[in-house]
């Protein structure tokens, strides 16, 4: 699903634009009506308080297909990224009906929480980021999940669709996070990434070097990808990483950051005799980054450890807004994901 939805906002014309782009994507996800109105709802007032208090920012607005969410089927993912003053109460905001703009539906922020099946929030005087999934099918997650994973997507030039792509797939006690880059831009590049996904479903129970050779073949009609790998064994706790091309990876582990290192190569093109298998060391608290290269090499980790224990897909969404500025725009098509220990939804 690398349908995306990118929607600036900074005049009250954009509000109704993210709530016309919010239904679309229901309709595209399969919500029924009833789902689409949450999640219009969600983007309305998210929308109102990007351009209310922190004077404007941009609405993107995912899909998160079913394999990924699991029993609760495919998601319409709502991120809100703006660089204003912040929120200088949370709890407050965070309250029941609390707004304090005209403009406001007067559901606030704290109603978004109540009625997305996940909302998480994080601000500091950078910004503030708020991610809210509206899934198909309402519910508690699927119980005995010990890590989880999150992830953003945005197209280079707010295009429709995304050349990368990210997904999460179980096999046992295995947990695979994957991110494909497809060559290029456009639909072609989308295809071929699409068709990662779909391959890494039926390989999850192979190690990351297997995955990788599975998706070789399955790649060979598409223009080819970069793609990383990343598997924890939640048994043992042993977390395996492997990738052919261009896909970084940092990983945060005991208070330090280290890089995982792809090796060269194209999946679907040129792939390389061997593929190395890192097997650093996942402790509590561990946390892994994958990005593509639309994320400029040299990005600056996260030193704030609060944010470490949010959302997934806040903690994706964050990377991504501080790593690109007006000064350093979005280059590419752009994908960050996140593999976490897990942590209960909706925490703010």
């Amino acid at each position: 699903m690398t349908r995306v939805w990118t929607v600036p906002v900074h005049d009250s014309t954009r509000v109704r634009d993210v709530r016309v782009a919010t239904e679309e994507a229901g309709s595209h996800a399969r919500l029924d009506a009833h789902r689409t109105a949450v999640a219009a709802l969600v983007a309305t007032e998210l929308a109102t308080n990007l351009l209310k208090h922190a004077g404007g920012g941009t609405v993107l607005i995912n899909l998160v297909d079913r394999a990924t969410a699991g029993a609760r089927g495919p998601a319409v993912q709502l991120a809100a990224l703006d660089h204003g003053p912040g929120i200088p109460d949370v709890a407050a905001a965070l309250r029941d009906g609390h707004t304090t703009s005209e403009a406001s539906l007067g559901a606030g922020l704290g109603t978004c929480r109540r009625i997305a099946d996940v909302f998480d929030l994080y601000s500091t005087r950078r910004g503030t980021v708020a991610v809210a999934r509206v899934h198909q099918n309402p519910g508690p997650r699927q119980s005995g999940e010990t890590c989880a994973a999150g992830g953003i997507n945005i197209p280079l030039a707010r295009a429709e669709h995304s050349g990368d792509a990210w997904s999460c797939a179980r096999s046992g006690s295995r947990t695979t996070l994957m991110l494909a880059d497809g060559l290029g831009h456009g639909a072609r590049a989308a295809h071929a990434s699409d068709v990662a996904v779909d391959a890494l479903h039926g390989a999850a129970h192979l190690p990351p070097d297997g995955i990788l050779r599975h998706l070789h073949p399955a790649l060979r009609p598409t223009r080819g990808a970069a793609v990383a790998v990343a598997q924890l064994d939640t048994d043992t706790g042993e977390l395996a990483f492997a990738g052919v091309g261009n896909i970084g990876a940092r990983l945060y582990t005991d208070g330090s950051w280290e890089h995982l290192v792809s090796h060269p190569g194209i999946v679907g093109a040129q792939f390389p005799a061997t593929v190395p298998v890192h097997r650093p060391p996942w402790r509590p608290g561990s946390l892994l980054v994958l990005h593509s290269d639309g994320l400029p090499s040299r990005w600056v980790p996260p030193e704030d450890r609060c944010l470490l224990g949010h959302d997934p897909a806040v903690v994706a969404a964050t990377v991504l807004r501080d790593a690109s500025s007006a000064a350093s725009p979005v280059r590419d098509d752009t994908c960050v994901a996140v593999l976490a220990r897990d942590r209960p939804a909706g925490r703010p």
